[in-house]
């Protein structure tokens, strides 16, 4: 890759157990990585470890939830040559889920009912938690800053579903949208952006790559 284009490799975390007992997982519901999700994280690692494909990553970044960072902590010897620096940021978080956080899914509608962001983006989740249009300016912001602070290099990010679809929609699809995509990110999946100029355009040059996971 020349040196004057910026990319962002951003990789989705494995299999959690906060989805595995349909509970809300913020900074309270989330506590890490199910055995199948460590399971995928370590197949990332041996592909990367085998292709080097990162090896030339100038940063590895990461969600505060513990299942971004336990991804991240799981692949960083397949990173950067292994002697990067897990940077955590807030900022790189799914959606806060503010009260709702740590509440069985059940409990969740039955206390909050649905949340249709189609038709109503600018509701929160629950009081003191994100919409989708706060939401999508944040995760902007953050890898807008990355891509500046790291201009001319590759950048790997460890995070959410969520923040794909952001990073999709705003720098790809629909500069400065905040319309949903529904997109089927899977777990330890790579997606990569890349620029000649953080303030664009980008251009997308993979999505949800799970060559490792098999099948």
């Amino acid at each position: 890759m020349s040196r004057s284009v910026t990319s962002l490799v951003l990789i989705r975390h494995g299999a959690a157990l906060c989805h595995v007992h349909q509970v809300v997982g913020g900074p309270l519901g989330c506590t890490g990585l199910s055995d199948e999700g460590f399971a995928q994280a370590e197949a990332l690692r041996r592909r990367l470890a085998h292709s080097g494909e990162l090896a030339e990553a100038a940063a590895l970044y990461s969600s505060v939830l513990p299942r971004a960072r336990q991804t991240a902590w799981t692949i960083r010897p397949a990173v950067g040559g292994g002697a990067l620096e897990v940077i955590e940021d807030c900022a790189l978080c799914e959606l806060h889920p503010g009260q709702a956080d740590g509440l069985t899914w059940t409990q969740f509608r039955a206390r909050y009912g649905e949340v249709d962001w189609d038709a109503h983006p600018a509701d929160p989740m629950a009081p003191g938690g994100e919409s989708w249009n706060s939401f999508v300016p944040r995760v902007a912001a953050a890898l807008g800053g990355l891509a500046e602070r790291h201009r001319g290099r590759r950048v790997v990010v460890v995070c959410h579903g969520g923040v794909i679809e952001a990073a999709l929609l705003t720098f790809v699809v629909d500069p400065g949208g905040e319309r949903r995509l529904g997109l089927p990110t899977e777990y330890v999946s790579i997606t990569e952006l890349d620029t000649e100029s953080p303030r664009g355009p980008w251009r997308l040059l993979r999505y949800n790559d799970t060559g490792h996971l098999g099948g």
